[in-house]
């Protein structure tokens, strides 16, 4: 029991640093976009590689998501995985007590 509960524990906390970690992701190529970065560096090929395939899902899912010039995706992706980090994460560690 004991190696089931520090399992669920490492397991939310892992989950817990990689959602942080994808959150910042968004945030960066988000302000890449805004400075129109040269999109042949690598840096924003592998952040694009990143981001893009999620938040084209979500514009093909809801097309109310680009307002005029201004796309919110990125945002509402932020909001997610937010409560995917509070929901999830919680569940997993309040779990393992």
């Amino acid at each position: 029991m004991i190696v089931a509960n520090n399992f669920l524990f490492a397991l939310g906390t892992v989950i817990g640093y990689a959602l942080e970690l994808y959150i910042w992701i968004v945030i960066v190529r988000s302000l890449i976009t805004w400075v129109n970065a040269d999109p042949r560096n690598p840096v924003v090929q592998f952040l694009a590689s990143l981001v893009d395939p999620v938040t084209r899902r979500m514009r093909r899912a809801m097309p109310f998501l680009r307002m005029g010039m201004m796309d919110i995706s990125p945002l509402l992706l932020i909001f997610f995985l937010f409560f995917l980090k509070i929901f999830v994460v919680r569940t997993l560690i309040q779990l393992s007590m």
